[in-house]
Formats: structure tokens, sequence, C-alpha cells
């Protein structure tokens, strides 16, 4: 979707400052075999990347949890942040993988106890995601995971979402990017975290 969006940011987080990362978008032949293109969806003009076929195939999911896992294996992570609701999917099997826990990344209401919430505008009016206030804390590094970047606006507040509890450090990753449609995803999220995705299209 082509969001509009202005994160509300907090406080001076410099502890996570660092250059954005170009990092190789691997683009796997049997990954972009897979990945199916529905137009017109959810509305006129949109190209919508069903990341779904990819879910249904044993092996497209035994390819994007090793790459994934050969991505971080060396990065010390802890957490992994799963954005609601496919972000939930690749961020478990990475966790166990990974031996890190998983904090799950949902829209108001949806976790039962105390949390701390980001809200960020888009196009029509304001949304807000929120994740538990003890799910993360200073010694953590955590991996921010969703299945696509597009404009970027969920994964930012995501992001200031995150810093909130200062980690020891932070990355971000997707299963798809998109960059032919106008969009500048990974340019709207700025600098500060190194950004990873298994297909760019």
């Amino acid at each position: 979707m082509r969001e509009l969006f202005h994160v509300k940011q907090s406080g001076n987080h410099n502890r996570n400052k660092q250059h954005i990362s170009t990092h190789r978008n691997m683009n796997n032949e049997y990954l972009m075999k897979h990945l199916r293109s529905i137009e017109d969806f959810p509305k006129q003009g949109i190209n919508f990347r069903d990341v779904t076929t990819l879910f249904k195939d044993a092996k497209c999911i035994k390819i994007m949890d090793k790459e994934l896992y050969e991505l971080y294996k060396d990065k010390g992570i802890t957490k992994v942040v799963g954005i609601e609701s496919r972000g939930f999917i690749m961020g478990a099997i990475l966790a166990r993988r990974l031996g890190a826990g998983l904090v799950m990344c949902r829209k108001p209401g949806k976790l039962p106890a105390e949390t701390v919430s980001q809200s960020f505008e888009k196009e029509y009016g304001t949304d807000t995601i929120e994740i538990h206030k003890d799910s993360i804390d200073e010694n953590d590094v955590v991996l921010i995971h969703d299945d696509l970047l597009a404009t970027g606006g969920t994964i930012k507040a995501a992001w200031e979402l995150v810093k909130k509890f200062n980690p020891k450090k932070c990355y971000m990753n997707f299963i798809i990017e998109i960059r032919d449609e106008g969009l500048y995803g990974r340019e709207n999220i700025g600098d500060g975290i190194e950004v990873t995705s298994l297909i760019c299209v």
C-alpha cells in the first residue's frame, strides 16, 4: 500500500547510530518463480506481491530459513521482533534457529499485558503498533522482521518503538522489498540500521 507517514520521534538514541546497509538482495531463482503477483489488489493500480505462495511451499520455507540464518547467525541476535501478522511466520522460524526469543509487534488491543506503543500517520489517518513492555531490554540485540517492505511506514514505526527499549543493537529484514513501483521504503526508513531483504523486485 502507498502510505504517507510521519513517525512520532521519542528521545535521543545515539546508541543505535550507524549507516544504513545496502546488503545484497539474494533473489533466489526458486523463490522468485514461486512469488505470485496479483494486479489491482487491494485496489486499482496496485500490483500485490503474495507471499502466501512462498509459505505454502516447503522448499521455499527451507530456502528462506537457510538464507535468513546465514545472514544473522553471527550477529548475536537475542530477540526477533515479528510484525503483525505475516512477520510472525519466518520470524518464529528464524528465532528458533538463532536460539533467540520472538517478540510480537501487534495492533492495539491484541496483547494482554502492559504495552509500549508507537503511532504513525498514514494517508487516511493514524495507526498504532504495540509490543509488551517486558519484551526487550538493554542487553538485547534485536532483529525486526516483516514479510514485505513497500513504503516503510509501519516498519519505521516498529524501529522507533524498539528504540524506546534502548537495545544494544538493532537489525531489520524483509522477505520481499518492492522497488519497481516508485516505492522507496528503504530510503524512508532512513539511516541508523542495517537493512536486508531476500527478494528485491
